[in-house]
């Protein structure tokens, strides 16, 4: 059975407050017809990395918001136990979360990246 590694909940939850708090100053109560809204609405915020190993050609992780588990594949036929950093991201519009991105990288070099909802 495959290992479902979990990103830090407070890093998460840390990101999310963060994404909040820059557009509470760009509230939707201050926004009329003329308001600008073209640019500077979408952000990405880093939620954490963790340790992680290769076991059967993948990487599994147990996504938060609400995304699930996903098991990413590892190119170059590696062997399991083989460690990885997986990087989390969150994807924000106005700071509410659309979605994320999971980068995970083997001695320092993004082997995989993947997106989930809206980025």
């Amino acid at each position: 059975m495959a290992t479902y590694h979990e990103f830090d909940q407070k890093q998460i939850n840390a990101a999310l407050d963060a994404a909040r708090d820059h557009f509470s100053d760009q509230s939707a109560t201050k926004m009329d017809a003329a308001a600008d809204i073209s640019s500077n609405t979408h952000m990405l915020l880093a939620g954490g990395c963790i340790k992680v190993t290769v076991e059967n050609g993948k990487v599994c992780l147990s996504l938060p918001l609400g995304f699930g588990k996903v098991c990413l594949p590892i190119p170059g036929g590696l062997p399991n136990g083989t460690a990885a950093e997986a990087c989390l991201h969150i994807c924000t519009t106005l700071g509410f979360p659309t979605g994320i991105e999971v980068t995970v990288k083997i001695a320092g070099a993004t082997v995989v990246k993947q997106s989930f909802g809206k980025c």
